[in-house]
């Protein structure tokens, strides 16, 4: 198993007013828009991302994390082995991944997902 990124996701009512900050200032481009997440980033590093959401889909809360992985499937077994709380799925999203809601030792919500393979 292997960690591929980690993006910090931030609950906003009004996903667009990232936009002037993050892309016209700071020049990070916009990598993703679902209409309820848009994440900002840089395609030429994949490790500079921070998304910006009103909901974390599907009718979910916003996480405070996303973190992706390479083998939900390892991972999930290692969480529920663990003892950690899976407080969503797993479940394969319309929007291309596989995904599962944990809660950490802080009482965070982690969204562990992997891209779906084509």
């Amino acid at each position: 198993m292997k960690v591929k990124r980690i993006v910090a996701n931030i609950h906003s009512h009004d996903i667009e007013l990232a936009k002037s900050f993050y892309q016209d200032v700071l020049g990070l481009e916009l990598m993703m828009n679902h209409g309820w997440i848009a994440t900002y980033g840089s395609k030429d590093e994949m490790n500079i991302q921070i998304s910006f959401a009103s909901e974390g889909g599907a009718g979910t809360v916003t996480p405070d994390l996303s973190i992706e992985l390479d083998d939900i499937d390892e991972v999930y077994k290692r969480m529920t082995d663990a003892g950690f709380k899976i407080e969503y799925g797993p479940v394969n999203e319309p929007w291309g991944v596989r995904r599962f809601y944990v809660r950490d030792p802080y009482n965070k919500l982690v969204n562990i997902l992997a891209h779906n393979k084509n």
